[in-house]
């Protein structure tokens, strides 16, 4: 089943990165940022929302992050690097279900992690911190390592072009800073030269950071240019960095207008969950 399973997850994947290659456009580990969502809407969405039509694993949650990003914000509410240290090149996927007789995780769930080559680091009853409050439900936590050689053999099935994955797996950029991060269109902007945008708004165009959706219901992880990682939640309007935990600037912090920015743009998925909108081939300015 196993087998089954890996071939599953690099059809989604893989479909993913032809359908919408600006997921991970941006990201240090675009390969990697794709494999995760396509964790992500395998276990969660249904079956029409894939890729594979596969249906969801009913009551399932998935939650996930940069397993030291995750320690430094949850550090001093819960136990869970009592035994292995944070890993800095690790996504820690954190898997919500519902509680049984057995309290076993759903086994199609423990397929796909054990195909991904994760393996189990912690399981147990959930706890409310950071972005997710699951109480009365499991949890169990698995790590994948960037550069999985999973990885590897997803570049393989990918086709790389001049517009996509380089031969390293990588973006090629072909794109400059201020194009990445504004809808290409035919007409001309209105929008506001950099000299007269707000500080804020300036540093949040002009910074390097990187955006990635970290759970479904709009909750946005940006890694920042300082190296320091956040957790941006589109709904609440909240952020976790000292400038909105301190000030709470009309407009937001520069992070929140980054994860505003490349949500409009169509290069991170949708606060819902589901890739960006296409129309005729056009990314679409409302994120509905």
């Amino acid at each position: 089943m196993t087998e089954q399973y890996l071939t599953t997850v690099l059809d989604e994947t893989r479909q993913t990165i032809e359908s919408h290659p600006q997921v991970g456009y941006g990201t240090e580990q675009p390969l990697h940022e794709h494999l995760r969502f396509a964790v992500l809407r395998l276990l969660e969405n249904e079956a029409e929302d894939t890729h594979t039509g596969e249906p969801r694993v009913p009551g399932i949650t998935v939650g996930y992050g940069n397993d030291a990003a995750m320690f430094n914000h949850w550090r001093d509410e819960v136990e869970w690097w009592t035994d292995i240290e944070p890993q800095e090149h690790c996504t820690r996927f954190r898997i919500f279900y519902e509680q049984s007789d057995q309290d076993e995780l759903p086994r199609r769930a423990l397929e796909v992690m054990t195909a991904l080559g994760a393996w189990r680091v912690w399981e147990g009853a959930a706890a409310a911190c950071g972005s997710y409050d699951h109480r009365g439900r499991r949890e169990a936590h698995f790590l994948l390592h960037y550069n999985h050689p999973i990885e590897e053999h997803l570049a393989r099935l990918v086709e790389p072009d001049d517009s996509a994955l380089a031969s390293d797996g990588g973006w090629v950029a072909n794109r400059d800073r201020q194009s990445a991060i504004q809808p290409e269109t035919d007409t001309v902007s209105a929008e506001p030269s950099a000299d007269e945008l707000a500080p804020r708004t300036r540093r949040a165009c002009d910074e390097e950071m990187d955006v990635s959706l970290l759970k479904k219901g709009g909750v946005y992880e940006v890694h920042s240019e300082s190296g320091n990682f956040y957790d941006v939640d589109v709904a609440a309007e909240t952020c976790t960095c000292l400038d909105w935990q301190r000030r709470e600037p009309e407009g937001g912090c520069k992070h929140m207008r980054r994860v505003d920015i490349e949500i409009e743009a169509g290069h991170v998925p949708r606060p819902d969950g589901r890739l960006p909108r296409t129309e005729s081939g056009q990314q679409l300015n409302s994120i509905l």
